[in-house]
């Protein structure tokens, strides 16, 4: 069932739906009054809704029965990515919100092949951020991760302060067998609590970048013994907090 992000909070059982999402609802789906979608408010909330009506500004959407539990990560996870080259980063977005991220800050890393053009952040910025809601909706999620801005390092470090675990990927861990880092991270965690994780360009981190983020207590680990893609790191990272915590009970 099509699921929709709605920017305010229900009315007297009733969602009002504005802009992309109406046209999507009327011209893409073509659907009718008396179909059912399911609306998430912004205070995370689902509900099953019937289209109560359909006009040139809105679609009107009345709550039939309001959804329990949630599918979201019991802690949360933000990925902090070295700008790649090419379309790398959407798919990072784009899969990285089905497996439960919370939040995706780019940073310009001092091996990055891509320059970033701040004459076209906000529309990239709003691609991103595009590509982050459809795969929210399609995953069922109840919270639609939040897309930043490229940083550069400096910028990024005065953001840190407030999570409870950080971690640098770093492939040098990876090649001299290190092993235990993510999961002690893991195990110490508790539910409800942030996770801050750096992952380098194609060329990977800097030893300087390394060096500062340790400084600012971040802990480097490696992601098990093969080299992963910068593309395909952030997953792994991802895939392995959701077994530990929603799958090892």
């Amino acid at each position: 069932m099509q699921r929709y992000f709605v920017e305010e909070q229900a009315i007297e059982n009733r969602f009002y739906i504005f802009g992309e999402d109406r046209h999507h609802i009327v011209k893409v789906m073509r659907m009718k009054e008396g179909d059912c979608i399911i609306c998430v408010g912004p205070n995370q909330n689902s509900a099953l809704c019937t289209i109560a009506e359909i006009t040139d500004e809105q679609v009107t959407a009345e709550v039939v029965q309001w959804i329990e539990g949630s599918s979201e990560l019991p802690v949360d996870v933000t990925i902090v990515s070295g700008l790649p080259k090419g379309d790398k980063l959407e798919w990072i977005i784009q899969k990285g919100t089905e497996l439960g991220a919370h939040r995706f800050i780019p940073f310009t890393s001092a091996r990055s092949v891509v320059k970033w053009d701040a004459k076209k952040a906000a529309k990239k910025v709003d691609r991103w951020q595009k590509i982050a809601k459809e795969a929210a909706e399609q995953s069922h999620r109840t919270i639609m991760p939040e897309v930043h801005a490229p940083l550069d390092l400096k910028s990024l470090l005065k953001l840190c302060g407030d999570y409870d675990h950080k971690l640098i990927a770093f492939e040098e861990e990876a090649k001299q067998g290190e092993a235990s880092v993510l999961s002690k991270t893991l195990s110490s965690m508790n539910k409800g609590e942030s996770l801050i994780i750096f992952f380098g360009p194609e060329g990977g981190l800097a030893d300087q970048e390394v060096t500062l983020l340790q400084e600012h207590g971040f802990l480097a680990c490696g992601l098990g013994p093969r080299i992963l893609r910068t593309e395909t790191a952030p997953l792994y990272l991802l895939s392995a907090v959701s077994y530990h915590f929603e799958l090892m009970g």
